[in-house]
C-alpha cells in the first residue's frame, strides 16, 4: 500500500491499494490467460455494470480472441458501503447465450451474493461454458461460496473505490483503487 497522490480525488484515500502501473500489468497477464482458457473460441463477455465497465474494457484489448459484448446491471450497494439485501436485476441481456462460452465479468468478488446470483440465471440460459473474471476478490467478506475462476488482485476488507468502484456514484474515475477514508463514509449530504 502506497500513500496517495497525483490525482485530485487521491485526497479522499486512506491508501492506495493497487496502483495504475500494477493494474495495468495484471489486467494484460489476466488477458493472456483467459486467451489460452479459451484457445480460438468466440467469447460472449457479459459484464456486470456500471463497476466492471472500466475494467471490462481494459481486459477486452487484452483479448485476441473474437468477443460479443453484452452487459447486465444489478444494485447492491446503493448509497451504502455494505451490499444491501438481495442483489436486484435493473437491466438483462440482449444477446442470446445459448450455446456460447460465456465470460462473466465484475469489479470485486466480496459478499458472493451479486456474482453468484448472475452466473446461476446465466446458467439457465444453456451457455456451452460459463467462466468468471473478477478483478478484485474480498475473501474476508464473503457469504455466499464462490469463487471466480479469474482473479486479478486479492484485497483485504477495507472499503475500496477507484477504477470503477464506487461510493454513491463517486470515484470510478480514479486511476487506480484505494481505500476511502472513513470521515468520507456516508456523508449526509450524499445520502
Amino acid at each position: 500500500m502506497t500513500k496517495a497522490k497525483n490525482f485530485p480525488l487521491h485526497a479522499d484515500l486512506e491508501t492506495v491499494l493497487v496502483s495504475e502501473k500494477d493494474i495495468k500489468k495484471r489486467v494484460k497477464k489476466l488477458g493472456a490467460e483467459i486467451a489460452t482458457a479459451y484457445g480460438d473460441e468466440e467469447i460472449t463477455v457479459v459484464s456486470i455494470i456500471n463497476g466492471a465497465i472500466f475494467f471490462t474494457a481494459d481486459l477486452l484489448r487484452e483479448i485476441p480472441n473474437p468477443v460479443r459484448l453484452d452487459c447486465i446491471r444489478i444494485s447492491s450497494y446503493r448509497n451504502d458501503t455494505k451490499s444491501v439485501g438481495q442483489p436486484k436485476l435493473l437491466q438483462s441481456l440482449t444477446l442470446d447465450i445459448a450455446n456460447r462460452h460465456v465470460l462473466l465479468i465484475d469489479d470485486i468478488l466480496d459478499t458472493g451474493k451479486t456474482f453468484s446470483s448472475v452466473a446461476n440465471m446465466l446458467k439457465k440460459l444453456n451457455p456451452a461454458s460459463l467462466h468468471t473474471c473478477v478483478l478484485l476478490d474480498k475473501r474476508g467478506r464473503r457469504e455466499v461460496e464462490f469463487e471466480a475462476d479469474f482473479v486479478g488482485f486479492e484485497i483485504p476488507d477495507k472499503f475500496a473505490v477507484g477504477y470503477g468502484l464506487d461510493f454513491a456514484e463517486r470515484y470510478r474515475n480514479l486511476p487506480c483503487i484505494g481505500v476511502l477514508k472513513p470521515n468520507l463514509q456516508n456523508p449526509p449530504e450524499w445520502a
